[in-house]
């Protein structure tokens, strides 16, 4: 009885971990407009002008930059539209998820 009772409550805090978040980032390349990489950063992940500049320059000082940690859903979702929306505009922009540990 006591072993099931522990393998219950094992289960219940289980289902209560939250679920693993990504981290997204876009990579540094020597083609896309600094612009377009802002405007991006704030029509996709809602950041404000001042955030996004800061983003921006971290990509092209560091070769990436992280725009958001989410679920790994959410994060793929982003990083498609990231890269849709570059390819449309005709720029080589590269987003990746990571785990963020």
């Amino acid at each position: 009885m006591a072993i099931e009772i522990q393998h219950q409550r094992e289960a219940v805090t289980e289902r209560l971990k939250p679920p693993p978040l990504f981290k997204v980032i876009l990579l540094n390349d020597d083609y896309t407009p600094m612009d377009f990489v802002a405007n991006i950063l704030m029509q996709l992940f809602h950041k404000g002008c001042e955030e996004a500049e800061k983003i921006v320059l971290q990509i092209h000082q560091n070769g990436q930059g992280i725009c958001g940690v989410y679920v790994h859903d959410i994060a793929e979702t982003k990083q498609y539209q990231v890269m849709s929306t570059s390819r449309e505009q005709g720029h080589p922009l590269k987003c990746i998820i990571e785990t963020d540990r």
